[in-house]
């Protein structure tokens, strides 16, 4: 576990992407959970990606992560969203 922890130093930049259907609004809700746990982020932090037909959505969040303990308390709120089919 110690060779784990020691891969990422905090604070630091880390980029969350989270995937959802292009017509489910799922980019508002997990702003809002990102938010909930990083409340400076910036939405100039923020990049999308549509699929090739269109069908998804992708959004990746590149917050500035402070511990471990956030970044797994924002792991769980955004893989419990029932909006997001993936969150990587």
């Amino acid at each position: 576990m110690q060779e784990e922890q020691a891969l990422l130093v905090f604070p630091c930049d880390f980029p969350i992407k989270a995937m959802g259907r292009s017509d489910s609004g799922f980019e508002v809700r997990a702003l809002e959970i990102v938010r909930r746990h990083v409340p400076d982020f910036s939405v100039e932090s923020m990049r999308s990606a549509a699929s090739r037909q269109g069908n998804y959505l992708s959004y990746t969040f590149v917050i500035r992560a402070t511990s471990r303990a956030q970044l797994d308390a924002l792991y769980r709120e955004l893989s419990s969203c029932d909006e997001l089919l993936m969150v990587l």
